[in-house]
């Protein structure tokens, strides 16, 4: 469910339309609030304050290290165990590098603008459920293709909000290019599109009542994320 690639100009005419195609179109509007979120365009635009990139580097750092990275680590244990594709857990591992590269980069962009990682404090209530949400979904009965479905989710929603902010017309600022470039390249591009292919095979094959759950899923990792992008403007 590429943004940039399949809903965008909604031109789906002369094909079929995949499960995560069809959801994007049912859920548009959801999914627009989280990659062209107010925070997303301060950044595009460059209107963004500093102090709200700082504490979004601290937030996002903490939410990787803390709550993607065994998220993502228990989707490769499934993948491993439960897909009938080995290739699966070819394309999840590329992605766990991916997050091993987020990581040092925050770390990285910390030390430029002197931020202490190692203060950093789990206290705000929309980031304690966000990491919440990915809690449950390390259990071992949770679906690979919920969980799996979720990672594309999740991953797709970063490659299209800051990718945008690398499309011809940005005023991004030039310390944050390189953060979106994290996001926003060509190879991130085609893990979100590997993952989105995986997804959409699992969901064929999985029962209705599996289908209807990873809908209901995404929909509450879109809540989510929208309130996390609120705490970085301020907001709740």
């Amino acid at each position: 469910m590429e943004e940039k690639n399949n809903n965008e100009g909604g031109n789906y005419k002369g094909k079929q339309l995949t499960q995560i195609e069809k959801w994007l179109r049912k859920h548009k509007l959801e999914y627009s609030a989280a990659t062209r979120h107010p925070f997303i365009y301060s950044i595009h635009d460059g209107s963004i304050d500093f102090s709200c990139y700082k504490k979004w580097l601290e937030r996002e750092y903490l939410f990787v290290k803390t709550a993607l990275v065994p998220f993502a680590a228990s989707v490769l244990l499934k993948a491993w165990k439960e897909s009938i594709n080995n290739s699966d857990v070819e394309v999840i591992l590329g992605g766990l590098a991916y997050l091993n590269d987020e990581i040092s980069w925050l770390k990285q962009e910390a030390s430029k603008w002197h931020i202490s990682l190692a203060s950093v404090v789990l206290d705000d209530k929309p980031l304690l459920d966000y990491f919440r949400f990915f809690e449950p979904l390390t259990s071992p009965d949770v679906k690979y293709t919920e969980a799996i479905t979720i990672l594309w989710a999740v991953e797709s929603v970063y490659y299209n909000g800051f990718g945008h902010c690398l499309e011809e017309g940005n005023n991004t600022p030039n310390e944050m290019k390189d953060g979106c470039k994290i996001w926003g390249n060509d190879n991130f591009k085609q893990y979100c599109q590997s993952l989105e292919n995986i997804a959409n095979r699992t969901l064929e094959e999985a029962l209705d009542e599996e289908v209807s759950m990873t809908e209901v899923l995404i929909l509450e990792f879109l809540e989510n994320i929208v309130r996390f992008w609120n705490m970085n403007l301020g907001g709740t």
